[in-house]
């Protein structure tokens, strides 16, 4: 029994994911599984994957967010977009200097977080209001269309089959294939480091269910993909992505820096930790991301326009809190926001496909969202 609530407790979110699936599909008549509608569950939330993912890092320091991620993709997008479409600019120039902005807007706001003490609540806003409007600026309250076509392939195309099968993608198959024996092997072999080093480990049996679980969601997940037009070049990107910073945040010395800072700030700053340093990198990454995402953007939407963003923090801050991460800080991992992001985009998709009225779609995120949060602190009161 005890393991039972254990198990519960370690993977709620996940239950209630695969309760809102379920849920969903008896609503739609089945509609939501459908093979193109997994795919525009990818092509739609790919920014909120790549956003939440850096907002994770922000959230960890203590609770913090950022505010001005939505307004930073859409700065970047116009940036990168006036480049592409009117000055005509190579593709790779228009990227880097995309990147490049990215990076300085983050190291514009670190700075003031990290080193001059201005509450990121107040720094980020005041980036919301200065880089939405300097987007404007750029593109004269006006649409850019169309992107290069090179560029639209970077991120809108899909893996070709390269056995040519009609109707079902094998090359999709026999990669999600790869991935799930790849993942099988990297969970034995963590467990196996952890015994080696003396660490608590969960029972094999435990371990076992939980890579089948996992396996069998890979499969079924590319066996839907490869039945429509295989793997998208964008969920490339966002697998890279996630893979890089669940690497940092759980094996670096940086990545065990961000929880220390998040759960004792103090007490991390008299071990040594150089708590401005964790603060700068926390909010440079974020705006590294949001030109990624920007790029995403601007190819999704095939152009950069002055709205392009927004509400964008809202979904990346709601799939952190959803997915695991404490208001306070010092809790929280890459796979749970993973997890949280796609319950939004879940929701979204299911809710569209229903016909349910945006405004109601805005009410049922918004509760779950404080449903999350209340989960979050009521778990806290209980283990104090």
């Amino acid at each position: 029994m005890d393991k039972v609530k254990e198990i519960f407790k370690k993977y709620t979110m996940v239950l209630v994911l695969l309760l809102v699936i379920i849920i969903f599909t008896i609503g739609t008549n089945g509609r939501m599984l459908l093979p193109a509608n997994i795919n525009n569950l990818i092509a739609q939330n790919a920014y909120v994957f790549v956003l939440a993912t850096g907002m994770l890092l922000c959230i960890l320091t203590g609770g913090n967010i950022d505010l001005s991620v939505g307004s930073v993709v859409c700065f970047v997008g116009a940036v990168g977009g006036t480049m592409m479409v009117n000055a005509k600019l190579p593709i790779w120039l228009a990227m880097v200097a995309m990147i490049v902005v990215g990076l300085l807007i983050g190291a514009w706001q670190g700075f003031w977080i990290a080193y001059m003490k201005i509450p990121p609540f107040i720094t980020t806003l005041a980036g919301m209001l200065v880089f939405r409007g300097l987007a404007n600026v750029i593109l004269n309250g006006l649409t850019l269309a169309p992107m290069p076509a090179a560029y639209l392939n970077l991120f809108n195309s899909y893996i070709p089959d390269f056995f040519h099968m009609e109707g079902f993608n094998l090359t999709c198959m026999l990669f999600g294939l790869i991935v799930a024996i790849a993942s099988s092997i990297l969970a034995i072999r963590g467990r196996a480091v952890k015994i080696s080093k003396g660490y608590q480990v969960e029972s094999f049996s435990s371990m076992i269910v939980r890579i089948v679980i996992i396996d069998v969601a890979i499969l079924a997940f590319m066996f839907k993909l490869s039945q429509y037009k295989g793997i998208p070049v964008v969920l490339l990107w966002v697998a890279v992505v996630i893979m890089i910073y669940h690497y940092i945040t759980s094996k670096t010395t940086i990545g065990r820096h961000f929880y220390a800072v998040g759960g004792n700030e103090k007490a991390a700053a008299l071990s040594g930790v150089d708590t401005k340093k964790v603060y700068f990198t926390a909010y440079i990454n974020m705006a590294f991301l949001a030109a990624i995402a920007g790029m995403i953007t601007i190819a999704r939407l095939n152009s950069a326009n002055p709205t392009a963003g927004t509400n964008y923090e809202m979904d990346a801050i709601g799939s952190c809190f959803i997915g695991g991460a404490s208001a306070y800080g010092g809790i929280g991992t890459v796979p749970g926001v993973i997890v949280g992001a796609i319950l939004m985009g879940v929701i979204n998709l299911g809710m569209n496909i229903m016909g349910v009225d945006a405004n109601y779609q805005k009410v049922v995120k918004g509760l779950v969202l404080l449903a999350a949060v209340i989960f979050d602190i009521v778990t806290k009161k209980k283990k104090a």
